[in-house]
C-alpha cells in the first residue's frame, strides 16, 4: 500500500499545477494583494487597472489550482489565499519571496489603501445610521469594556489554534482576539455588517481573517475544526437558539471550548419591536440545558450586573462550555 503524502509536502502534479497557475505577473500581483486580505473582483479590477473578464480569468485559474479560495456573499464573491495547509502554503511561500519595495507591488498597495478607504467610508455611513440604536442598547447594560474583560480572562493570552466567531457583527471579538489565533473565521448573515467588520479589521491591522456570509443553523465551515467558538450577543435574535448551539458545537475539536455571551431574562418588551429581539434573555438553567443537550460540559457561568445608576436594566451572562471528548495526540 502506498504511504500517504507527508504533511506540508505536495504531490508533484499538484506542485506543478500550482506553479503554472501562479507563474504570471498579474497573478503574482493578485496573490500579493490577497495576502493583505479578502478582495472582490471589482476591488482587484480597480487596483490592477485591468478588465473584469481578464481578472476573473486569472482568479479562475488560481482557484482551480487551489492557490486561492472563493466565498460567495450574496451577489458578491470574495477571494482569499487558500488555507495554510497544502497548496495554500505554496502561495504564501511565493508571496514571501516578493520584494515589498518593488515599484509595481508598492503601487498596487497604494491603490489597495484607496479601495479600503472607500470601504471604510461606506461602512461608517451604515454605522452612523444605526449608531443611536446601538448606543441605546449599550446604555442598558454593563460597559462593554467590563464584559470584554470577562471574556479576555476566560480566553487568556496564550495562542489559540483556530477561532470561529458567530454573528461577528462589527468584528469586535475578532479585533480583540484575532492576534492570538492562527486561523479565525467570522460568520454573519448580514452583508452590510460584514462590510463594517472588514473596514474595522483593516483599520485595526488584523490580517488573514476569513469573513463569511452564512446561516447560523447551517454553518459554512468544517466539523471538528475549531479550538474556540464565540457566540456573542447573537442568540436573542434567533427563533431557535438551541439549534444554533447544537450546530456550533459540531464545529469544535475534541476538548474545544465555546463561550456564549447574552442577556439574562428581562422584561424590556420594546427590544422586540425596535431591535428585532426574538427572546428576552435566557436563564442559567435554560442555557445549561441547551449546552448539555449539544454534548458540551458547562465549566463556567458569570453574570455581569448593570451599573446601579443610569437606569440600566440588562444583566449580561457569560457561559463557558467544553467539548468533553479527549483529543488524541
Amino acid at each position: 500500500m502506498l504511504s500517504p503524502t507527508p504533511p506540508n509536502k505536495l504531490a508533484l502534479s499538484t506542485l506543478i499545477s500550482g506553479l503554472r497557475a501562479a507563474g504570471e505577473d498579474t497573478r503574482l500581483r493578485i496573490l500579493a494583494l490577497l495576502d493583505e486580505g479578502e478582495l472582490t473582483v471589482t476591488d482587484l479590477t480597480d487596483i490592477l487597472g485591468q478588465s473584469q473578464p481578464r481578472v476573473s480569468r486569472h482568479l479562475k485559474l488560481m482557484a482551480e489550482a487551489g492557490l486561492i479560495e472563493r466565498a460567495r456573499e450574496g451577489a458578491w464573491a470574495f477571494f482569499c489565499i487558500a488555507d495554510r495547509d497544502g497548496i495554500g502554503q505554496l502561495a504564501r511561500a511565493l508571496i514571501d519571496r516578493i520584494d515589498p519595495q518593488d515599484s509595481i507591488i508598492a503601487m498596487d498597495r497604494e491603490r489597495l489603501q484607496a479601495v479600503r478607504a472607500q470601504r471604510a467610508e461606506a461602512a461608517q455611513m451604515f454605522f452612523s445610521r444605526h449608531a443611536a440604536e446601538w448606543d441605546r442598547i449599550r446604555s442598558l447594560h454593563a460597559p462593554e469594556a467590563v464584559v470584554e474583560a470577562a471574556i479576555r480572562a476566560i480566553i487568556g493570552d496564550k495562542p489559540i489554534g483556530s477561532v470561529l466567531d458567530l454573528g461577528t457583527g462589527t468584528g469586535r471579538m475578532i479585533s480583540l482576539f484575532g492576534r492570538l489565533a492562527v486561523r479565525i473565521v467570522g460568520i454573519d448573515a448580514s452583508h452590510a455588517m460584514l462590510a463594517v467588520a472588514r473596514a474595522n479589521l483593516e483599520r485595526d491591522g488584523i490580517k488573514g481573517v476569513e469573513l463569511r456570509q452564512g446561516d447560523i443553523y447551517a454553518l459554512p465551515v468544517d466539523r471538528n475544526a475549531f479550538d474556540l467558538v464565540l457566540v456573542h450577543q447573537v442568540l436573542h435574535f434567533l427563533d431557535d437558539p438551541a439549534r444554533a448551539i447544537r450546530e456550533a458545537a459540531q464545529t469544535l475539536i475534541p476538548g474545544g471550548r465555546m463561550i456564549v455571551v447574552d442577556f439574562a431574562p428581562h422584561d424590556l418588551e420594546f427590544l422586540r419591536e425596535t431591535q428585532a429581539h426574538r427572546r428576552l434573555g435566557f436563564s442559567s438553567s435554560q442555557m445549561r440545558e441547551w449546552l448539555e443537550e449539544a454534548g458540551l460540559e458547562v465549566t463556567g457561568h458569570q453574570d455581569i450586573a448593570p451599573p446601579q445608576s443610569g437606569g440600566a436594566q440588562l444583566t449580561v451572562s457569560v457561559f463557558v462550555a467544553k467539548d468533553p471528548r479527549i483529543q488524541m495526540v
